[in-house]
């Protein structure tokens, strides 16, 4: 039987990839992409419009493994200042303040800042050059 460990860098990086996807679309969304906030766009220059931006390069940065760990680090930090802006105000639990989503975003951008990219990234890549 294969040992699971050596299948655990493939599965954060699937899971990497896969949050840094839907993270994009977060992103992109504030911009008015797919039905946008509303059928609308975050004004220019506003603090959503700072977090589209955010979100729609590190969101790409996350899925290619590259500069994983600052990046996420950045994300974890936007992902807290979201949560504590806008959800906290309208209660204590994540379920009932809409919340749960920014806490999961969170949390995994801290885990990958711990544990890096996993398999498949462009840090790898690079690393192995140098």
């Amino acid at each position: 039987m294969a040992n699971t460990s050596s299948f655990a860098s493939y599965a954060l990086a699937l899971l990497r990839i896969v949050a840094g996807f839907t993270f994009t679309l977060h992103g992109v969304q504030k911009f008015g992409a797919l039905g946008g906030l509303g059928g609308k766009a975050a004004a220019t220059f506003t603090l959503l419009w700072f977090a589209g931006l955010i979100e729609s390069i590190g969101g790409p940065l996350i899925i290619l493994g590259l500069f994983t760990r600052p990046v996420a680090f950045i994300l974890c930090g936007e992902m807290a200042v979201a949560y504590f802006m806008v959800h906290f105000p309208m209660g204590f639990w994540p379920l009932l303040n809409g919340g749960e989503v920014t806490v999961l975003y969170c949390f995994f951008f801290l885990y990958l800042v711990t544990a890096g990219p996993g398999g498949f990234s462009l840090d790898s890549s690079l690393r192995k050059k140098t």
